[in-house]
């Protein structure tokens, strides 16, 4: 369990943040200035909170009442930057090693560095040193993962090389990770639990895929960044069409290419402006994957509406115009169908299960 309450002022800007969260990737989502970096860097004690108290898996790191405040060094805390920070003259076998020396081969083998130790970080990929320097981190033995924008100087060609390890660090490390992000898509693909930050407060919380579903939040998240998050199971593949058959809570649909082998579940995220909504069931089209779908809540902000929907146990969300809304008199509880093109959902919104 991570218990954070912050409170500190800079300048002219005020951090005044409180969240609790259960094992897991936490995300720190927000806006560039949003005071991510602050609260995590008082987890680090890299900056002294004014007041608060901070508690990762029973112990306390801060606590301004009680006069508690843990050395940085007596933290047990690995942080990973925006930009890896190797040394330049050291291999990577010598980079990792500058960290500790707790559980070096299994480091090793969780981020698959055994064919890089030889090398130095000039001959190293973007995503290979992010790797390098996440697996530094780990020799020491943390008992929480801080992790700054890891992916934000990676191309996207580097990012979907580097998901993968990071999905697998979150599934099998045993450790709380907190990540800090403004990447919708990365906070869908690796959270367990999303806290949305603004103007130094945290503006939500809860599980990733009730907030990314909630119409009330599109406006902290971003319109263009909004979108849900699902659960499916891999139920068929077309060999012909080069297509997999997912089985949802709510239904079924189908998405290009070969996920996976029958029987693996995945996690996806679905755009909200990539789901079109109808009164009646559509006939004669194009699209494979149409959806029965009941409205939960509408949210009207200025680029558009929200609309949050319920697929059997899954949560959607749908944005469209306000003249939509008004051509479909929408309103909760009402029965509607949700449209989802099959090459809406992008390579990198299909990842595994947690």
């Amino acid at each position: 369990m991570i218990a954070v309450a912050a409170k500190k002022r800079l300048g002219a800007f005020d951090l005044d943040a409180a969240f609790e969260a259960p094992p897991g990737v936490t995300a720190l989502f927000g806006k560039s200035g949003s005071g991510k970096t602050s609260l995590i860097n008082a987890v680090a004690g890299l900056m002294r909170p004014d007041a608060g108290r901070i508690e990762i898996d029973g112990a306390v790191l801060f606590d301004s009442s009680a006069r508690i405040d843990v050395p940085v060094h007596r933290r047990r805390v690995g942080y990973v930057f925006q930009d890896a920070r190797l040394f330049p003259h050291m291999n990577v076998a010598k980079n990792l090693a500058y960290g500790g020396r707790h559980d070096r081969d299994r480091v090793i083998d969780l981020l698959g560095l055994d064919g890089l130790l030889d090398r130095r970080p000039a001959a190293l990929s973007g995503g290979e040193r992010q790797r390098v320097a996440i697996g530094r981190a780990l020799m020491s033995d943390p008992r929480i993962l801080l992790m700054d924008e890891p992916l934000s100087a990676l191309d996207a060609e580097r990012k979907s090389e580097i998901l993968p390890w990071l999905e697998r660090l979150r599934d099998e490390a045993g450790l709380p990770i907190l990540y800090v992000s403004h990447a919708a898509s990365e906070v869908a693909r690796l959270a367990t639990t999303v806290v949305v930050m603004e103007a130094g407060g945290v503006k939500r919380a809860g599980a990733v895929a009730e907030v990314l579903s909630d119409p009330a939040a599109v406006g902290m998240i971003g319109a263009q960044e909004a979108g849900a998050v699902v659960r499916a199971r891999i139920a068929g593949l077309d060999r012909i069409d080069g297509l997999t058959e997912l089985a949802l809570a709510g239904g079924r649909i189908v998405l290009p290419g070969r996920l996976g082998g029958i029987g693996t579940h995945l996690r996806l995220r679905i755009s909200a402006q990539d789901v079109i909504l109808s009164r009646d069931k559509p006939q004669g089209l194009s699209a494979l994957n149409i959806l029965s779908a009941k409205v939960t809540a509408i949210d009207e902000g200025p680029e558009g509406v929200a609309v949050g929907l319920l697929c059997g146990a899954d949560r959607l969300l749908a944005r469209v115009t306000r003249r939509s809304a008004r051509a479909l008199r929408l309103e909760p509880g009402q029965q509607v169908w949700a449209i989802v093109k099959a090459s809406a959902v992008a390579p990198d919104d299909v990842s595994g299960a947690t």
